[in-house]
């Protein structure tokens, strides 16, 4: 399968490198990371230990044939214009698998491209990039995906074995929207904790109080996804969220990388938006309000 990873940076890159392995991948990222692989290689060490010569470009336009699968990992401040550029450079049998966090991407993306073209997408597993050209896989995880609309279909079904065939663990969904929302909760809950305290996600429950931070924010959060979706116990959440904790505990969560490069983080499509859903419904928010407040301030 000819596949594109738009956005290349620490989870991109891991699966584009696991997955070129069996298909032709190419890598679309940020200058200095594309131009060590370039020169020598992707280096994936960890849970992984992978040298792979990999093809990588800066922009899509080098390109010359439309792809079969574009993988789209980009922060989802930049979903928009992302799909923009690859609107111009699809076509029709062209899937887009939107392995983002947040929970605004696919809403920002079917304003673009035929929601018939989308299929959504998460994963468990913890990425590093140490430096351009050397990701580190801190932590082991799942994936799943599935149809919009919760369908089984046939490139779902071609593309969880390619995965699978690649040793990235992957489902289909039948309810991926739940799953993004559960995904949603548990970042919502990590992420900007690790990012304030400036710890790996294992200190999290070796610190009693943050635990109890962290379980405070996990509840409300869930209160306010119960509104949208079909019900979601919060007794499971809480484990799987604890679950997801102890799978990566050396790892350093992605608001916390974006924080420490000085880059923007994604708290608007995470713990802003799950804030604007309960103040439309009259639910409490004020553990989530309190994060981004911070949060916003660094």
């Amino acid at each position: 399968m000819n596949i594109i990873v738009f956005g290349a940076g620490a989870i991109g890159s891991l699966f584009g490198a696991l997955l070129n392995k069996n298909n032709n991948v190419t890598l679309i990222g940020r200058p200095d990371h594309i131009k060590s692989i370039r020169e020598d290689g992707l280096l994936i060490d960890g849970k992984t230990n992978l040298k792979s010569k990999i093809l990588a470009e800066e922009k899509i336009k080098n390109i010359k044939k439309p792809p079969d699968l574009i993988i789209l990992t980009v922060k989802s401040y930049d979903t928009v214009d992302a799909v923009k550029i690859l609107k111009k450079f699809i076509n029709k049998n062209t899937t887009i698998l939107s392995l983002q966090n947040g929970l605004d991407n696919i809403k920002k993306i079917k304003q673009i491209i035929d929601k018939n073209q989308i299929i959504a997408g998460i994963t468990t597993h913890g990425a590093i990039l140490s430096r351009p050209g050397v990701i580190q896989h801190t932590g082991l995880g799942d994936t799943v995906i599935g149809e919009l609309d919760g369908s089984l279909s046939d490139r779902l079904d071609k593309i969880v074995k390619i995965f699978n065939k690649a040793n990235i663990k992957t489902e289909i969904s039948e309810n991926i929207i739940r799953d993004i929302w559960i995904k949603a909760i548990i970042n919502s809950s990590i992420n900007p904790i690790t990012a304030i305290f400036k710890c790996k996600n294992g200190y999290l429950l070796e610190n009693p109080i943050l635990e109890t931070f962290l379980e405070k924010i996990c509840i409300e959060s869930t209160n306010i996804a119960n509104q949208e979706v079909t019900d979601i116990p919060i007794d499971f959440v809480l484990k799987k969220t604890k679950d997801v904790i102890r799978l990566t505990s050396d790892n350093y969560s992605s608001m916390l990388q974006s924080i420490n490069k000085s880059k923007r983080t994604e708290i608007d499509s995470i713990n802003k938006k799950i804030v604007e859903i309960g103040k439309n419904k009259s639910i409490n928010v004020t553990y989530n309000n309190v994060v981004i407040e911070i949060i916003k301030s660094m």
